[in-house]
């Protein structure tokens, strides 16, 4: 590559002229948007349209002599080939949540510059930890402008799709009964009123859907919730004139999407706000008049969604058994036409294993972007085939899929990697190790209220004690019908919060692995449902129930390190999936389901 002409490299340039003209010496590029969602519509993704890093996390900071792209250990490889050429540094960094660009610009800004950052993305905790910073460094920060806009003039608009309403069965609690739900909770708060601004918040709210960002289910809006009537700010001829109808009939009325700070600065001056400081961004919070009280606490409706109720763990058992039976299909197939000899890519993997989750009940789209990843690409946790840039599936190694589903009854997400021709003592170790510490937290019980943090250490005792490691996090939240990524709840090396306590209700993924750059990738994945335990003189306790339905492949699996209670949960496993697939699947299909799901024999 010419760096002369990086794309990266020129549209850096274009930005540091577009800092001249406002007068700052530095920019801030979070991956965030005024929702502060993890996935973003094209019109701010900004983060990558200036770096080239298409990860889906990560900071750009740009000064007037450097620039430099902040990114945790699942990005590391995948970054450092998107980021040749363009001048930008990468600085690795442990997690996803890491401050560390913080101190970048406390050590590479001068006493008395001035640092840029639009504030409808910075999430307000995080205006606070940056102001803090640059007060003590002298420097003066910038928020009321947007860097990238003079920069940035192929910049896409923002989206227009329609929403639609998420309707029973499949949304088994009125869209009225929620807003009571949450009107009880602010009024538990003494709030008056709440601003949410969390679009999987919204819709779980409202039962409304849309499609304005890519795998997620979701629509742009914020919600102002009050004493009697609530005001969803969404694009004008979003909202269908009879779905319009039957929100007013809730109490729900409508405005423009660009009026949610106006109406937020007319709020009475005898009103209390509830915010979530970690889900409303500093631009949308400096909108609050001083004469109104605000209350910060986590929303709601993040603590309510994250439980489902029965009716929506029924659906969602039904989703998974059309997941899995869409994967019997797919790996049926695979397997005979590797046996057949035919040339399959990455790619043939995403489209053909797309398809037959296509052809389901209620599928509605995928939950994120298919990673198929063989040998050295299975080893970067977030790999993309694409096009131009993807693997043949031949010869020996490991194929890793990790993929997802949306259905009206659910949201998916799975992974299971596959022996390809010989593989190897190292492979089957690593996968056998990966297999045990998914095991471990699938069996796990704990008392009520245990934070998910907690349980990490569960999953990643078998690999520690082979001095093994993986950089992720274990399990993170899923919605139904909604983000693929949700909160309260994380299995992870997290800084533990009240939030974090399991409860039952919740679906956490379960996923650990192995990595090695370079060579190949192991991560084994399930979604747990949270349910009761047995209670005891101790309290109330909880337990996982597994919903992914699919068999593990247990032809890479080492036997003689397992135990045999280990040998015990995986063949009363794979008796539940071949005992709820079966009925599902036909032909090749099921024959594939009854041969992988043989009992294994120590």
């Amino acid at each position: 590559m010419d760096t002369r002409t990086s794309p990266a490299r020129l549209r850096i340039d274009r930005l540091r002229e577009q800092l001249a003209r406002l007068g700052l010496q530095a920019a801030l590029v979070p991956s965030s948007d005024p929702h502060l969602s993890e996935y973003l519509p094209e019109h701010w993704q900004g983060r990558a349209w200036f770096s080239g890093f298409t990860g889906s996390m990560g900071t750009l900071v740009v000064t007037v002599r450097e620039a430099a792209l902040f990114a945790d250990a699942r990005y590391w490889e995948q970054a450092e080939s998107e980021l040749a050429g363009s001048g930008i540094v990468l600085e690795k960094i442990p997690t996803g949540t890491s401050a560390n660009h913080l101190e970048w610009i406390r050590r590479h800004l001068q006493r008395g510059e001035a640092l840029g950052v639009d504030a409808q993305v910075l999430g307000l905790a995080d205006a606070k930890a940056l102001r803090t910073v640059c007060d003590e460094a002298g420097i003066t920060l910038r928020t009321d402008t947007d860097p990238l806009a003079g920069a940035w003039p192929e910049r896409p608009g923002l989206p227009s799709a329609p929403v639609y309403e998420h309707a029973a069965p499949f949304a088994p609690v009125a869209r009225a009964d929620k807003l009571a739900r949450v009107r009880a909770d602010m009024a538990a708060l003494g709030a008056s009123h709440h601003l949410v601004s969390t679009v999987d918040d919204i819709a779980w709210i409202t039962n409304l859907r849309g499609s304005d960002v890519d795998y997620n289910p979701i629509l742009l809006a914020h919600l102002l919730i009050g004493p009697a009537q609530a005001t969803l700010f969404v694009g004008a001829g979003k909202v269908p004139a009879e779905l319009a109808e039957r929100l007013a009939a809730d109490g729900v009325q409508l405005a423009d999407y660009a009026q949610a700070a106006a109406q937020v600065a007319a709020l009475p001056p005898e009103a209390v706000l509830l915010v979530d400081p970690k889900r409303v961004t500093l631009g949308l919070r400096e909108a609050v008049p001083g004469t109104v009280r605000v209350v910060e606490a986590i929303n709601p409706s993040t603590m309510a969604k994250g439980c489902k109720t029965e009716a929506e763990i029924a659906q969602v058992r039904e989703a998974m058994a059309e997941d899995g039976a869409a994967m019997c299909a797919f790996y049926a197939w695979f397997e005979a036409a590797m046996a057949r000899g035919e040339r399959i890519t990455e790619l043939t993997v995403d489209d053909r294993l797309s398809a037959e989750r296509a052809a389901r009940a209620n599928f509605m789209g995928l939950s994120f972007s298919t990673i198929a990843g063989f040998n050295a690409n299975g080893a970067m946790p977030h790999y993309r085939a694409l096009p131009e840039s993807h693997a043949v599936v031949e010869g020996n190694g490991l194929l890793l899929i990790d993929s997802g589903g949306q259905y009206l009854g659910g949201t998916t997400d799975i992974t299971r990697v596959w022996p390809i021709g010989t593989t190897t003592a190292e492979h089957r170790r690593d996968f056998t190790r990966v297999l045990q510490g998914m095991m471990n937290l699938s069996r796990a019980r704990f008392p009520a209220g245990t934070p998910g943090p907690m349980l990490d250490a569960l999953a990643r005792a078998p690999l520690w004690a082979e001095s093994l490691e993986y950089f992720h996090g274990t399990g993170h939240g899923v919605g139904y019908f909604l983000n693929v990524h949700e909160g309260p709840q994380t299995i992870g090396k997290a800084v533990v919060a009240p939030h974090m306590a399991m409860r039952a209700g919740m679906i956490t993924s379960n996923e650990p692995g192995i990595y090695r750059p370079g060579r190949w990738g192991v991560r084994i994945e399930n979604l747990l449902l949270t349910v009761p335990a047995p209670a005891s003189e101790f309290g109330e306790f909880l337990q996982f129930e597994t919903l992914t339905l699919c068999p593990i492949d247990t032809r890479l699996i080492e036997v003689s390190l397992m135990r045999a209670d280990e040998i015990a949960w995986l063949n009363a496993y794979h008796a539940t999936v071949r005992e709820r697939l079966a009925p599902r699947v036909s032909g090749d299909a099921l024959a594939w389901l009854m041969a992988r799901t043989e009992p294994l024999v120590a």
